[in-house]
């Protein structure tokens, strides 16, 4: 009996070795091409997907190198590690509903309550809503074939899910984009104005943020770059976005002669097109060196938004109040799941077929066992 627990530990630390060994050629790989991807493009939504596979790879690589110490502390610690996560993720999805009308409560009490604005008071309502349903058994009364129906509406929120992790992953992988304090152009995108006339604190922390990065590039021995300001003038607002954020740079001691305006834009892809426009125009060409600014939750979509347009730069963001983020880190993935529309709606156009046929599949069959 002792020999067979001998050869048992010695093939179990075999196996343990090997497994090691082909992990971290794996982690290695994975993390090379993480990195390639990101650094070369970071506003690819692959890189994403890039990044769970190197991290997934990871934590199986250290859970098989705690194993392999044989030492019964450290796996106790890692176990019980990885359990409090799991539980935390679990209690986090079950009572996700009271962050969202927590978050709800702060935003209609600081900001307008406009549609945009209540969009976590109507998902946590949603989800209450729901768990209603499920506690009452309203779904177990109903035809198989209609469950089944009901059934695709599961797998496309876990899709919806996972495109949902995607773009969050993406969103904090592009605020480390490196800096490269030797720019040409710093693109500030416009907002709405307070009173038709007034930079609002969220535009104000963009501009901000490019006078400090203008500021420190200077410092650093390299050329002042100049800074474009980029907006139009909405139907309520009395000057162009533009004109308003020029004014705010020169009272907060940006000087004059390195402002450039863009005044005509409407949206954000506009932002990009037009500012390019102009850049080329002051530069002499395109081989110009740019930067945009906008709020850390906005960035990776004005990304997307810069690559369509042709324009090379990456984004730095200004941070945002934290209770504003969840609302519109939402709005922000709504506007990324528009841009990819086509793909998003075959695959969910897909899962829904998928589940019509089997649903017809059962109606048929009960139609024919009635008729025998």
């Amino acid at each position: 009996m002792n020999n067979f627990s001998q050869h048992l530990d010695r093939a179990f630390s075999y196996f343990l070795h090997n497994e090691l060994s082909l992990l971290s050629i794996f982690l290695f790989v994975s993390l090379t091409i993480f990195l390639f991807s990101w650094l070369l493009e970071p506003r690819r939504l692959i890189n994403g997907i890039l990044f769970t596979i190197f991290g997934l790879t990871f934590l199986a690589w250290f859970a098989v190198l705690i194993f392999s110490q044989k030492n019964p502390t450290l796996t106790y610690i890692f176990g019980s590690i990885a359990i409090a996560i799991m539980f935390g993720i679990i209690f986090l999805v079950l009572f996700s509903w009271v962050f969202f009308l927590w978050n709800a409560y702060f935003v209609w009490k600081y900001e307008s309550h406009t549609l945009p604005n209540l969009l976590t008071l109507f998902i946590g309502l949603g989800m209450i809503f729901i768990w209603i349903i499920e506690r009452i058994g309203l779904l177990s009364h109903m035809p198989e074939w209609l469950n089944l129906i009901l059934s695709a509406s599961i797998f496309i929120a876990i899709y919806l899910a996972i495109v949902m992790y995607n773009f969050l992953i993406n969103l904090l992988l592009y605020q480390f984009v490196p800096r490269h304090y030797k720019q040409d152009y710093l693109i500030v995108l416009g907002a709405g104005l307070i009173q038709g006339r007034k930079v609002s604190r969220l535009l104000g922390a963009r501009i901000d943020r490019a006078i400090a990065f203008s500021n420190k590039q200077y410092d650093k021995g390299k050329k002042r770059p100049k800074i474009i300001m980029s907006g139009g003038q909405g139907s309520d607002e009395k000057v162009s976005e533009a004109y308003a954020m020029k004014e705010y740079a020169i009272e907060h001691g940006m000087p004059s002669e390195f402002i450039l305006l863009e005044d005509k834009s409407r949206n954000t892809q506009q932002n990009m097109a037009f500012s390019k426009r102009i850049a080329i125009e002051d530069f002499g060409s395109d081989k110009f060196k740019a930067k945009f600014f906008t709020n850390n939750y906005h960035l990776l979509r004005a990304g997307l938004y810069a690559k369509i347009a042709g324009l090379k730069a990456n984004g730095v963001g200004a941070t945002t109040r934290l209770y504003f983020l969840p609302n519109a880190i939402i709005r922000e993935f709504a506007g990324v799941f528009v841009m990819h529309k086509k793909r998003h709606f075959i695959i969910i156009g897909l899962i829904a077929v998928f589940f019509i046929v089997q649903a017809v599949i059962i109606l048929l069959g009960n139609a024919k066992w009635r008729m025998i």
